[in-house]
């Protein structure tokens, strides 16, 4: 499966709702890394690995973590 890197690349921050990542892609941060920053929220990392699933408190972006 593709990383979330090349799935997205250089996409725009928040511009789904729904994104899924591999553990390749751990830590798993919001916004990704290859989304261009200057009009999005500052960068936090997700707690994912113990429930599969995260949800950014800023966006409300949601992660799932697919192997």
């Amino acid at each position: 499966m593709a990383t979330a890197a090349a799935v997205f690349p250089k996409a725009m921050p928040n511009a789904q709702k729904v994104y899924e990542v591999s553990r390749a892609d751990l830590p798993v941060s919001c916004p990704l890394p290859d989304m261009m920053l200057w009009n999005s929220h500052p960068r936090i990392y997700l707690p994912i690995e113990a429930t599969g699933r995260a949800k950014c408190p800023y966006c409300s972006a949601d992660f799932v973590l697919v192997n």
